[in-house]
């Protein structure tokens, strides 16, 4: 368990805005002017990470930066707890409590029993479970993602991309908000066929069936991460999708072994634009915006809005209000067609719509 509190500036998440690609609708820019000096506003918002650490490049990394852009916009003062496993939920959440944290955020789907654990026995404490939902505590606000969504439009692109016609992905824990990702991407993919009338295949995940391939946990670009993806590879997919928080340098090391003209799928921030490491190997991503998210309930608290917990205070991240979206293709930018590009930008007006569903 590592505990740190931050009292400097970080820089807040830079979310590119959106090509003629998708249309996804942008969060309002703030009201607040920056570089108001961190800790000038007598508000304390705190976050406790699941077991994954703080710089994932993904999941945690985008929470934080929305806590860190509050602390850099707002004034607020901040404060961390990296759960290293499931033993750390707990006493990092009391740890939260004992420090008087104006808000607390609980990071993702483990956290969700200790998290209502800690809110029903502190109902004057304010929290919110990102992934997570509440028992029944109005303190404990649950912050939602429809990832099958984006993933949707991924899958439609990474099916058009793919030159071998077969495309992969898996998955850390097969947790509901780690298969909404792949859902989403294979009944894309499948909406390319059907537009097309040709055939794709979609290895690592059935949805029907509710088998297919995962690491097991959310260590960054562990082992078993990386055999997954060459054993993907060697099955001819030329497009992987691994929805485990950084698992991004592992299906690197197996694309260069493999097939250097393979790519990624990026999965919760805009892995192109936030992760050199992959620099050329990430077609788009799958965009979880967490930041803004969080970002945007510290500035409510702090301009004096009532906190709203439970079900009735619950946040839903989708393409309508750009809680999700793809990002832009970047140096993919001219392998794809107008025609596909603005294919996706209907699918995405008919999800929004309500037209056609992303999990089939």
């Amino acid at each position: 368990m590592k505990l740190i509190s931050r009292s400097s500036a970080a820089k807040a998440l830079s979310l590119a805005a959106v090509s003629a690609l998708v249309l996804s609708g942008c969060a309002a820019a703030p009201e607040e002017d920056a570089g108001v000096e961190p800790g000038s506003v007598d508000f304390l918002a705190c976050a406790v990470s699941d077991e994954g650490t703080w710089n994932d490049k993904s999941f945690n990394e985008a929470v934080l930066d929305g806590l860190t852009r509050a602390e850099s916009e707002l004034g607020v003062s901040i404060k961390e707890a990296e759960s290293t496993s499931g033993d750390d939920y707990e006493p990092n959440l009391q740890i939260m409590v004992d420090s008087d944290c104006d808000i607390t955020f609980g990071v993702g789907f483990l956290l969700v029993d200790p998290i209502n654990k800690i809110a029903e026995a502190n109902p004057d404490v304010n929290m919110a479970i990102v992934d997570g939902w509440s028992n029944g505590a109005t303190n404990l606000k649950p912050i939602y993602y429809a990832m099958n969504q984006s993933s949707f439009l991924a899958g439609y692109l990474a099916a058009e991309y793919s030159t071998t016609k077969v495309i992969g992905t898996y998955g850390g824990a097969q947790i509901p908000t780690v298969t909404d990702f792949m859902t989403g991407y294979y009944y894309g993919a499948m909406q390319w066929a059907e537009d097309t009338g040709e055939s794709i295949k979609v290895v690592g995940w059935d949805p029907a069936t509710e088998t297919g391939d995962f690491t097991g946990d959310f260590v960054p670009n562990s082992p078993t991460s990386k055999t997954i993806a060459l054993s993907q590879l060697n099955a001819d997919a030329d497009v992987i999708f691994p929805v485990g928080g950084d698992q991004f340098s592992a299906v690197k090391e197996a694309i260069d072994e493999v097939n250097p003209d393979a790519v990624m799928v990026g999965v919760d921030k805009d892995i192109q634009l936030t992760n050199a490491a992959v620099d050329g190997y990430v077609l788009t991503s799958a965009e979880k915006r967490m930041a803004n998210a969080v970002f945007d309930i510290i500035s409510a608290m702090v301009k004096g809005e009532a906190f709203v917990g439970g079900d009735a205070g619950s946040y839903l991240g989708n393409l309508e209000n750009g809680g999700t979206g793809i990002s832009p293709l970047y140096g993919f930018d001219s392998e794809i067609s107008q025609e596909v590009k603005d294919r996706l930008a209907e699918l995405e007006a008919e999800i929004i719509a309500g037209t056609i569903s992303p999990l089939g």
